[in-house]
């Protein structure tokens, strides 16, 4: 139970690598705040997380809206007296609308990069405004994507936003010490299914694909992230600070 007493608060928890890593800390002791969109998703994940007789609540917002994040944050706190670990997780990833950058449509830019970048702004500005109030320090674990590796992913606005989140982890990491906060980032490997799984314009092609390139032979599961993440959020890692790590079965490196 390395995160026993702690609050965590995960965006983008309603599936995928975000309600893996809710269930992951939930199990480590760590009572969670299931946030982000859309709500069936986030209201499910808290109930099922109750029912296993751990501590959660679905708060729906969505990471765009400064208003909501903060009051995402308020509840957090309201409910629980405090925040310990923030992971910013929600990301969207528009496959066949996100296309060459010569012809991109601005609004494709604008709707990635509003949850993308701007959302982990906007999660990093209120959950670290809180807790350099507490005065008790933190734990920042940034979901990022191998994808802030390289250029290979066809998508511009997604590549875009992913090597921003770089840039975001290594501020944190470095003015936010001062505070007793500690930032690191998990960059994910391509998954057998994601949420907008079915929004690839060739989803069964792109499987066998990347299956070939990964040198374990296989693509991830929100399973092989979750584990990664919550090891970041314990003590276990108190000395990892701007860091980001690859969990990706060898694709950056092959």
């Amino acid at each position: 139970m390395k995160l026993s007493g702690r609050v965590a608060l995960i965006t983008g928890a309603g599936s995928g690598i975000g309600a893996a890593t809710a269930w992951r800390m939930a199990e480590e002791g760590a009572k969670i705040a299931v946030t982000g969109l859309p709500a069936a998703g986030v209201e499910q994940v808290a109930a099922d997380l109750r029912a296993a007789g751990h501590k959660a609540i679905a708060v729906v917002a969505d990471v765009a809206d400064g208003a909501q994040v903060e009051a995402a944050v308020a509840k957090t706190v309201a409910t629980w007296g405090k925040l310990d670990i923030l992971v910013p997780n929600a990301g969207i990833q528009l496959h066949q609308e996100d296309r060459e950058l010569h012809t991109l449509p601005e609004d494709v830019w604008d709707r990635t990069q509003n949850v993308n970048y701007r959302g982990v702004f906007l999660t990093l500005k209120h959950g670290l405004a809180q807790m350099v109030t507490q005065g008790t320090g933190g734990v920042v674990v940034i979901v990022i994507s191998v994808t802030a590796y390289n250029g290979r992913s066809a998508n511009p606005a997604y590549v875009a936003s992913k090597h921003g989140l770089m840039g975001l982890n290594r501020y944190v990491a470095v003015h936010y010490a001062k505070y007793g906060v500690r930032c690191v980032a998990v960059c994910p490997g391509a998954l057998e299914r994601t949420p907008m799984h079915d929004d690839h314009p060739d989803p069964d092609g792109r499987e066998a694909r990347l299956r070939a390139q990964i040198p374990l032979g296989r693509t991830g599961t929100p399973d092989d992230i979750a584990p990664f993440v919550t090891f970041l959020a314990t003590d276990d890692a108190a000395y990892a600070n701007g860091a980001a790590y690859l969990v990706d079965g060898g694709l950056a490196v092959a």
